[in-house]
């Protein structure tokens, strides 16, 4: 029998700029009921917040120094606590389909799985990085995981991604919600609690969304100098799954083959773009001992640095 599941929308906000439009639309073509719609804007000083309103959405203003990945979309979450699925977008992620929103809501009808997250497929006009990435991380085949592919799958199998996924409310406040004080990765710390806790993790590949990114050189090191601050403040994870130097091998490959193959002129950035990732990472592992300026100038989540 199909359920019939209430689904909170929630959106973290912050000058959403020229594409916000598209999301909103994306939204409201949308063939599920979606019972609950908020977004927590921590300052906008463009349209973002009218624009909101005008699409049927509640507002909460923080202030920008109050926002925290994970913080904020608790936050989202406790606002949303009627709710029997909470689905988390970013305001540059734009639903591919009328049934994207349904799609990932589904896979909530089996009743172990605690969250899901769909596919990212790159805009129109990505480059070859950026598009690779996008394949490389979100296939076309659909997966659910559980504690009993963690040995296979390792650190992997904490993956996930908040720019489109969904959690089962109830199983989220049972590991404990998103953390408050993690620079990032919120996310992949909840998977690895629900894995932990005896939930499934669904990868929805039907449940789509564009979503992608062109970072400079400079962007890809602060990226992975944060990822590394990630790492290093949840070594536990590490030390439940397995360190991810396996996966980061297999992407450099899978890159280095895919621009080869289709676009050989962006050789030279791919390289300049590996190296700055490697070295960002590297440098990571040394945040404790830097001064707190500093960490500003190395993280791309300079505002997690108060």
């Amino acid at each position: 029998m199909k359920l019939n599941f209430k689904v909170a929308l929630l959106i973290p906000t912050l000058n959403a700029g020229k594409e916000w439009l598209n999301t909103l639309d994306s939204i409201r073509s949308q063939t599920i009921e979606i019972r609950t719609k908020i977004i927590i804007d921590s300052g906008s000083s463009d349209d973002t917040v009218p624009l909101a309103r005008q699409y049927g959405f509640d507002v909460v203003e923080i202030k920008k120094a109050e926002f925290n990945h994970g913080k904020t979309r608790q936050q989202a979450a406790d606002l949303s606590n009627d709710a029997d699925i909470c689905v988390f977008l970013t305001q540059d992620a734009i639903l591919a389909s009328p049934e994207s929103i349904k799609n990932i809501v589904d896979a909530f009808e089996d009743p172990e799985v605690g969250m899901a997250y769909g596919r990212q497929l790159p805009h129109q006009n990505a480059k070859p990085l950026e598009t690779h990435a996008r394949l490389f991380n979100y296939p076309d085949e659909p997966v659910i995981n559980s504690i009993a592919d963690a040995d296979k799958l390792g650190f992997k199998i904490t993956f996930c991604s908040n720019s489109f996924a969904a959690y089962r409310y109830s199983a989220l406040m049972k590991v404990g919600g998103f953390p408050t004080d993690s620079i990032m990765g919120e996310d992949a710390i909840v998977a690895a609690k629900m894995i932990q806790a005896g939930y499934k993790k669904a990868y929805v590949a039907n449940a789509a969304v564009y979503h992608s990114h062109s970072y400079t050189v400079s962007e890809e090191f602060k990226r992975y100098f944060d990822t590394r601050v990630f790492h290093e403040q949840n070594k536990w994870i590490i030390d439940t799954y397995g360190k991810p130097t396996g996966a980061g091998i297999k992407f450099m490959v899978s890159e280095l083959q895919y621009v080869l193959k289709h676009d050989p002129k962006s050789i030279v950035k791919s390289i300049s773009s590996l190296g700055a990732k490697w070295l960002g990472y590297k440098s990571g592992g040394f945040y404790k001992k830097m001064s707190r300026s500093l960490l500003k100038k190395l993280s791309m989540h300079h505002f997690y640095w108060k």
